[in-house]
């Protein structure tokens, strides 16, 4: 790994992922990178690419469920300034990828921007919820987009257009690019009202979700079926399942709860039980929604 020193991007060799995911599980990664612009990162990529290195670009770290054994190759943290700004001009709102979710809600609330009242308590980046097109129900984030910028693998960047990016039930084509940043349409609405709505969402998830414990979020996406993922594993009776330290909620059975210490075999275990249950009861195989690295 002697070529990581001629790199301009700060590097970092053996860094722990538990401490960069919401779950907080994870071994280390071979090498982790913070580029400071897009050609550190074009440069991180086209190195990557051209010495067969695997690798995985972070924001938040929700959603993801790294395996104790950690990531072999590198992971890309698009943390710095120049990924995570925001301005607006005239009715458009200009996003990078790495801005906290939230900072952009509670932004929006201020300055009365709507729309983004459904995407209250999701804690992800703007890039990470593109790719996983975030949202509650059919109030998505990818109604509210009008461009993307993107990186491709080869380290050439690209302004895609709506027509371009196609989002659909926790999926979009976005991620097999690095999303840089986005454009979205701005709607305009009293800031009281908004705070009205988003306080109304966050007070639905605090009475279904555990909003404060350590966990990933929905772990299996909802089939086509009248019930949804949480509802069938709840039907067979595995709400409150343990596994060394990892639950399955007992307030949402969608949710795997770390309640101090698990281990992602811990966490694997659990969805692999609720998955062979509900094929069994139900006849459907769930689905991960979570990103498993």
């Amino acid at each position: 790994m002697h070529w990581l020193k001629e790199l301009k991007a700060e590097v970092r060799l053996k860094e722990p992922l538990n401490i960069h995911t919401t779950l907080r599980i994870g071994g280390p990664a071979d090498a982790w990178a913070e580029p400071q612009d897009y050609s550190e990162l074009k440069e991180l990529v086209c190195n990557c690419r051209r010495r067969k290195i695997s690798y995985f670009v972070i924001g938040r770290g929700s959603n993801i469920l790294v395996s104790d054994k950690g990531f072999k190759g590198m992971i890309i943290s698009l943390s710095a300034p120049c990924f995570s700004g925001i301005r607006v001009e005239k009715n458009r709102i200009f996003c990078g990828a790495g801005l906290p979710l939230a900072k952009l809600i509670r932004q929006a609330q201020k300055k009365g921007w709507a729309g983004w009242e459904a995407l209250a308590g999701i804690p992800a980046s703007v890039g990470g919820a593109l790719i996983m097109n975030a949202g509650r129900g059919k109030k998505t984030i990818g109604n509210l987009v009008r461009g993307v910028t993107v990186m491709d693998r080869n380290g050439k960047t690209h302004l895609l257009k709506k027509a371009q990016v196609k989002f659909g039930y926790r999926q979009s084509n976005l991620d097999k690019y690095i999303v840089l940043g986005a454009e979205f349409a701005l709607k305009e609405k009293s800031p009281e009202e908004i705070r009205e709505n988003i306080t109304a969402v966050l007070k639905e998830k605090r009475r279904k979700q555990h909003l404060n414990r350590k966990n990933a979020g929905c772990i299996f996406k909802n089939p086509t079926h009248r019930l949804t993922a949480g509802e069938m594993i709840e039907a067979c009776g595995l709400k409150g399942r343990e596994r060394g330290e990892a639950e399955i909620s007992k307030k949402h059975a969608n949710f795997i709860i770390n309640r101090a210490n698990a281990a992602s075999s811990d966490i694997f275990y659990l969805m692999d039980l609720a998955q062979r249950k509900v094929q069994k009861k139900f006849g459907v195989l769930l689905e991960p929604e979570i990103r498993i690295i």
